[in-house]
Parts: C-alpha cells; structure tokens; sequence
C-alpha cells in the first residue's frame, strides 16, 4: 500500500469518526451513573421507610420512630448525610403549606403539608431545575385511617428510596443546571405536596425544564399474571391544559398535537434508556396517567411545568391502597416482599442518567421557527446562544403517525439550516442544543413560521 493510499484511508477514517461524534452523542459517564445504583441501598432504604408503619399524611408528627413526621425527618437526615460526604454540595431543606377542613373529604380536619427537597445547584444555570420526585406518604383501604400499619413499600417508598439513591449518585458531580431531589407529602389525600411546591415554583418565577414523578418503581408481579422487569412505563399529556386559542389554531394548521414540553421530556426519557441501558425499554404511555387517575407530575403540569409519570408496568392492585390480610388464598398489602429492588435500582438509573443528561447540557433552543410550505426542503431557524456551553445544534425529525424521533442530523454551531430534499407535509421538526460533552438538551418543537421572503 503506497503512502497516499495511507493517507486516504486515515482523511476517510477521521471522516467517519468525526461522522459519529456528530451523529451519535454519548457520555461515557453515563455507564458509570448507571453501575453505581445500588440494589442494596435501596432495600436499605425501602426497609426504614417502612419501619415507620405509617407514613399517613393525618399520622403522627411527633413520635421519632412511627408516622410521617418521623419518616420526613429521617429523609431530611439522609439527605443531610449525603451533602455531608459531598462537601454541603447540596442544600437541603423543608417546604410546607397548609391545607385547610374542608378543603378535600380526605383532610377534614386540615393538616400541615411538608416536603423534603434537596438541591444540587447548577454550575452554569443555578436558577434553571429540573426535578426528581418521590411520595412521602402512605394509606390502607380506608384514606382516612391514619393509625393503622401502612407500610407503602412499593408505593410509594421505592420512589422515595430511588430520589434518595439518585442524589447520592448525581452528588458526585458537577452540572451546568440545578438537580432538585424532592419526597412530597400528601399524594395520596389530594396531590397536596405537588400542588404547595409547583404553587412556590410558579410565583417564584422558577425555570423549570420539567419533573419526573417516580411512582411506584419497585413492582415486578402484574396483577394480570405477568412478571416483567424488563420494562417501564412514561405517562405523559399531550399539552400544557392552559394552551390559548392561538396555539390550538396553530396546531390544527402545522401540527404539533403530540409535542407538548411533557410530551418532548418523556421522549427524552425513553431516548436516555435505549441510548445506555441494557435490556430495559421505556414503553412511552401518550396519556396524562393511569386511566381516570392521577400522579404528583399533575399539578406541575396544572401549573404550566412539564412533568411525567415514570412507573412499573404491570401493577399489582392487591398491593395498593390495602389494609394488610389474606383473603380467600389472596396476600394483600403494600408490603416489603412485592418488591423486587433490582428492578427499582434499574429505574432509579433511568431517571439519574436523565437527570444528568439533562442538567449537562445547554438550554434549548429558543424562538424556533419553520418554513417550507410549497418548496422542496424544510428550513428551521432559531436563536443562537451566546453560551460557550453550546457546541452546536441537532435537527431532529420524524413521521407524522411516529410516537419517536426517527432521523436526525448534527448541523454545527449555526442559527439556521435547510434540510433539502426533506418536504415539510410529511414530517414533524424539533431541534435540540447540544454540548461539547455530547448532551443533548430536550427537543424544542417549532411554534413560529418563519417569514417568506
């Protein structure tokens, strides 16, 4: 082989290489988050949680060792504990309200709310978040019954032990934008917890990219007879419930029907597992939760934030919302055997490795707009970042009838581009911002045209 031909083969593999940064963006890091959620910790956790033996919204606040009031400051304790071994690298505090008799059937004497939140604050970004939430509290079949064992194992202490396995792995690093850990309180009496931090959120001004609710992660025995540990499930609606007129007049003519912010966070999700996690899929569920049902992502979205549900994907209803008892053969109960911790420190990873990928990368693109009605290519233009942070930008695009981004093209640090060849009838355009680290900001979806000239 001559020395030129040397020299052709090593331009075209540089090509390639440099080819395959652009196309496909992967953080080795990402490997590492993955390995260090720990199915022991999480046992460890769950099994204090329900030492408890109850963790019901109107139970006790004053004993150290049952009720709620125990479990909230022994979750604060974990999370002081966890800044500690990090340097104080996340701040931790309570966030309280109160609801008022009358106020839900659940609560008819009114009670004090509280919270639990740790923060991991944004190199870059400090006042931009995005959030991972678990539920405090617990109930048996009666949602009034305050006093009897509720030990909530799988629902919903594998939440709260997977925010707190989370944040003892993301503190070990640094992020361009602000990671919020948070138990929330009163769930199951009215989304309470939800509705007192979203509420702050909203008249705060706090930029929040989006949640993601863990609800009952640990479950891997279906109440149809399915075991399953290979899946989960991301609820997510389709639009903001305050959308105006003006955007609804403008899907209806340019389309963007399922491409609300919650919608784009969850395909995010599921785009982070098929990405770096083995044999575990993210099956994406176009729905604001279960069937007439509803989660802590609720009062986000109520709230204008984007939020999604990420759960188990077969249920066992003998395990919710029972007293503890065996009834013809049947176990029911909420208790420590029905969950399977492996599978809880598999989706814990899911949300640690999104959280990360989120909080790495740039903001997303802002004032995008689109262009290309009657013409033989689709232009999308948008604002440059003046953020160093920003290494370039990534079109993404799709069929109409795909739940999923198909094809996407890296097109450099630019404000503008043309994707020739490619009608706009036919397909449905995002762009996202990229980092010199490879994370991708979460996909923007056009809601402007852009002028003809």
């Amino acid at each position: 082989m001559t020395t030129a031909t040397r020299l052709f083969y090593f331009i075209i593999f540089l090509f390639c290489v440099n080819l395959g940064i652009a196309q496909v963006q992967q953080d080795d890091r990402m490997y590492e988050i993955i390995e260090n959620s720990s199915a022991d910790r999480i046992q460890s956790d769950i099994e204090k949680l329900v030492s408890f033996g109850t963790r019901h919204t109107l139970s006790d606040t004053v004993s150290t060792t049952r009720g709620i009031g125990a479990a909230r400051r022994w979750i604060k304790a974990e999370f002081e504990n966890i800044s500690s071994d990090c340097g104080g690298c996340l701040e931790v505090k309570y966030q309280s309200g109160d609801v008022k008799p009358g106020e839900s059937r659940r609560i008819p004497e009114g009670v004090h709310i509280v919270n639990v939140m740790a923060i991991k604050r944004g190199t870059v970004y400090p006042d931009r978040y995005i959030i991972m939430s678990g539920d405090i509290d617990s109930r048996v079949s009666n949602p009034l019954n305050a006093t009897d064992d509720s030990p909530g194992a799988n629902d919903n202490a594998s939440g709260i032990a997977g925010v707190l396995e989370a944040s003892r792995i993301l503190s070990k690093y640094d992020f361009a934008t602000s990671i919020i850990f948070v138990g929330l309180s009163g769930e199951e009496q009215g989304l309470f917890g939800g509705q007192i931090m979203a509420k702050e959120a909203k008249d705060k001004g706090w930029d929040i990219i989006g949640i993601l609710n863990n609800d009952m992660i640990g479950n891997i025995h279906g109440i149809d007879g399915v075991i399953d540990n290979s899946t989960f499930r991301v609820f997510s609606q389709a639009a903001p419930p305050d959308e105006n007129e003006q955007k609804r007049i403008w899907k209806r003519f340019y389309g963007g029907e399922v491409d609300g912010p919650s919608r784009q966070l969850a395909r995010y999700v599921e785009k982070m597992t098929s990405q770096y996690m083995t044999n575990l899929r993210a099956i994406m569920i176009y729905r604001l939760d279960r069937f007439g049902r509803g989660g802590h992502h609720k009062p986000f979205n109520d709230a204008g934030f984007p939020g999604v549900r990420i759960m188990e994907t077969h249920e066992n209803y003998n395990m919710q919302h029972q007293d503890i008892r065996v009834e013809d053969g049947i176990a029911y109960g909420d208790v420590i055997d029905g969950v399977d911790f492996d599978y809880a420190s598999k989706l814990t990873a899911v949300n640690a490795i999104t959280l990360a990928g989120i909080a790495w990368a740039p903001k997303p693109p802002e004032g995008l707009m689109i262009g290309g009605a009657v013409q033989p290519s689709t232009r999308l233009k948008w604002d440059k970042s003046n953020d160093k942070h920003v290494k370039g930008y990534k079109i993404y695009w799709r069929d109409t009838t795909s739940p999923q981004w198909q094809y996407s093209r890296y097109v450099g640090n630019v404000s503008e581009f043309t994707l020739k060849g490619i009608v706009i009838d036919n397909y449905l355009f995002g762009v996202a911002a990229v980092s010199a680290d490879g994370n991708e900001s979460v996909v923007t979806y056009p809601s402007t045209l852009i002028p003809r000239r």
